[in-house]
């Protein structure tokens, strides 16, 4: 299976997408947003600043664990990965979106 970005709502009432892996494992969650197009040019904006190394935010968090943010060019956070229990794991997951995020197809879970 390939990868895929998945657009719904929230419980919120917000639209948001999710980057899953051809595992069916999310690797990238955006925000929520108000407006279909706004998700949508989220969608764009990973795909386009996926490929580049710098736009890659590695962190460790207060519990421990690893993370990672997808900024675009002008340093706004566009995806915020899962929580992973290692430095590698966290390293696999950005490789993971690099690889995957450019060509996967976009499916709208909204209707």
């Amino acid at each position: 299976m390939a990868a895929k970005f998945e657009l719904y709502n929230d419980k919120a009432g917000e639209i948001r997408f999710r980057l899953k892996a051809g595992n069916g494992e999310t690797i990238l969650s955006s925000e929520g947003y108000k407006q279909m197009a706004s998700a949508k040019n989220g969608v764009e904006s990973v795909k386009k600043n996926a490929p580049e190394d710098s736009r890659y935010e590695k962190k460790e968090t207060s519990a421990g664990n690893f993370m990672f943010n997808l900024k675009s060019t002008n340093g706004q956070v566009i995806g915020t990965s899962q929580s992973y229990k290692s430095e590698s794991g966290r390293d696999n997951g950005v490789e993971s979106v690099k690889k995957n995020a450019p060509d996967a197809t976009v499916v709208d879970l909204t209707e």
